[in-house]
């Protein structure tokens, strides 16, 4: 590592942070945390237990009732502080997320852009938390409503957008009144440590916020949620942890938010810009080295346009630089680590296999774990390529004659996450976004992550929202109050 890089890591907390203090895990134990693209062990971290866990919950839940008090005023200056000096410390934190998940750092300063962004939206929602008070309908009482913070929450973050998706979650639930407990993946706890010491710096009260990151997700998570003072659970992650987490999630009926897993399609028409559909397919397949929920699964081109799109696309493939995200012109980094090489290559082999045919790229390279930009051309819906997500740099390319057939083709999945489309027709856009199953549609651009959005799916990708209007909703209940009025 070169001195500036050791540096950085070396200054970012390896402890708990549980009850406003920085602590080793109960038993010592400590885990490695490497880079992706060496292989290095860069860092050890301490390795929480079901006590820790247990800790932070009973900080959270003694924290409660004050922060929940707490003027929304002064939650919104907390908010808007962690916001301006995320921004300031916006290349310490890049360089930390390249270090332990290997996506460019170019890449890297955009996630904490957009993090950053989270913290200013709900440190604006923060003051705008209705209720209502009107006459019941027969007249002998008015009715009053209010808000008010659901309560402690468990937050649990994925190692691809380790900044990104703690803000997303923090940013409502501190707006809103509720204390939290962070655990962020195994693969990424650095970012989140440096994330932590801004909101210690800007006098968040203590056991408000609690970080806890173990090697051993499961036997940490599951006492907080038999826990009867844990209100809220909201992950990030695959459908199948998902589904095991609802689970045992419903002996005490949390409140849940789940953003779940994808494979989403991206439908090029024969009356689309090009240029734009080849631009926004790389974007929407290769940002974050296609390990995104969002990620383009499934590329559709009519036939009219698919020799010339598969051909663009192959040229803007070869042209993108590989290697270490940190440094100059990387376009694309590695993956995380062996396991999703494995899987990619898998997929893959077995398209090749059955008759596919790789036109760009294919293989996997050293010393880190690298794989190169890959476009498959042929694949049928029956392969596992069409069916699994793929969470890496490959594109799979399909060709569809009409509208509907497309559309059903885009809809033959249990996910239900995003799709994109790119035409220049108004009428066909408004009418293809109405039938596609999906929480999220992008027109003409492959990227529809953003702050003021609602960003969530449907069917097996999930429920709830993160950001928009709708972000705070999920760390708040409904109080409803009836007034006689005889008495007013």
């Amino acid at each position: 590592m070169l001195p500036s890089e050791r540096e950085v890591v070396d200054a970012v907390a390896k402890d708990l942070y549980i009850g406003g203090k920085w602590r080793k895990s109960s038993d010592s134990k400590r885990f490695r945390v490497e880079d992706p693209s060496t292989k290095e062990v860069i860092a050890e971290v301490a390795d929480a237990t079901p006590d820790d866990a247990l800790a932070a919950l009973e900080a959270a839940a003694d924290a409660q009732r004050s922060w929940g008090r707490t003027a929304p005023r002064v939650r919104a200056e907390l908010l808007r502080r962690a916001f301006e000096l995320t921004l300031q410390r916006q290349e310490e934190l890049a360089l930390l997320m390249t270090l332990e998940m290997g996506k460019p750092l170019a890449e890297s300063r955009g996630e904490v852009l957009y993090a950053a962004e989270f913290l200013r939206w709900f440190s604006e929602e923060a003051v705008r938390i209705k209720g209502d008070y009107y006459m019941g309908p027969e007249g002998s009482m008015k009715i009053l409503t209010q808000r008010q913070p659901v309560g402690p929450s468990y937050l649990i973050t994925p190692w691809n957008f380790p900044l990104a998706m703690a803000t997303r979650k923090l940013g409502p639930a501190l707006a809103a009144g509720c204390t939290a407990i962070v655990k962020p993946a195994e693969l990424t706890p650095l970012t989140m440590a440096a994330f932590f010491e801004i909101l210690i710096e800007v006098g968040l009260p203590d056991g408000v916020v609690n970080l806890i990151h173990t090697s051993d997700p499961a036997a940490v998570t599951k006492p907080l949620l038999s826990d009867r003072r844990l209100r809220k659970l909201s992950f990030t992650g695959s459908t199948e942890v998902g589904r095991l987490l609802m689970a045992q999630a419903s002996n005490n009926l949390l409140r849940l938010s789940m953003e779940l897993g994808g494979n989403a399609p991206l439908i090029v028409f024969d009356d689309a810009d090009i240029e734009k559909a080849v631009q926004g397919a790389a974007l929407a397949k290769l940002r974050n080295t296609g390990e995104a929920c969002t990620s383009a699964n499934r590329i559709f081109v009519q036939r009219g346009v698919a020799e010339e799109f598969s051909e663009a696309l192959k040229s803007r493939f070869e042209s993108l630089k590989v290697g270490r995200g940190t440094e100059e012109g990387v376009d694309v980094g590695p993956l995380v680590e062996q396991a999703a090489v494995d899987k990619v290559s898998r997929l893959v082999a077995d398209a090749r296999e059955r008759g596919a045919k790789i036109v760009a790229g294919g293989g996997s390279f050293g010393p880190g774990y690298f794989f190169e930009p890959t476009i498959v051309l042929g694949v049928d819906p029956s392969f596992a390529i069409a069916n699994e997500e793929i969470f890496g740099p490959v594109a799979a390319l399909y060709v569809f004659d009409e509208e509907q057939e497309v559309v059903d083709m885009a809809n033959s999945t249990p996910y239900g996450l995003v799709a994109y489309l790119f035409t220049e027709n108004l009428n066909r856009a408004l009418r293809v976004v109405e039938r596609l199953e999906t929480g999220m549609v992008g027109v003409n651009q492959g990227l529809v992550s953003n702050a003021a959005g609602p960003f969530g799916g449907v069917k097996q990708s999930g429920f709830g929202r993160e950001g928009g209007f709708e972000g705070i909703e999920e760390y708040l209940y409904v109080k409803y109050a009836a007034i006689n009025a005889a008495e007013l």
